[in-house]
């Protein structure tokens, strides 16, 4: 399950994906399938949620990794390519990754 804090010491990805809205369901499916298919069991793969944007141009994929390596090792992998080339036709994908700096909570009065 994805935690986000700042002892948690794992690596993140924020991965945007911009696509037409008639796209988004479409990448949606594929990025599901590459990380139902592989991704998911990969070593070193912690949890990764998929955000829709409202506008319907976006989606967000956040996921973490217990290593910068094991992320590397799961890009290698075949199982996953089918879906990410897909992805790629109908998708303008701009990757990052991320370590968390702070965290805020809410304070209770």
């Amino acid at each position: 399950m994805t935690q986000i804090s700042t002892s948690n010491k794992v690596v993140t990805f924020i991965n945007v994906f911009t696509v037409e809205p008639q796209n988004q369901d479409r990448l949606l499916e594929l990025l599901t399938q590459a990380t139902d298919a592989s991704v998911r069991y990969a070593p070193g793969f912690v949890s990764c949620s998929l955000h829709r944007g409202t506008d319907g141009t976006k989606v967000t994929m956040y996921a973490q990794w217990s290593t910068m390596e094991h992320y590397q090792a799961m890009r290698n992998d075949p199982k996953p390519l089918p879906y990410l080339q897909e992805a790629m036709t109908i998708a303008k994908f701009e990757p990052g990754s991320y370590e968390v700096v702070k965290t805020f909570e809410p304070i209770k009065v």
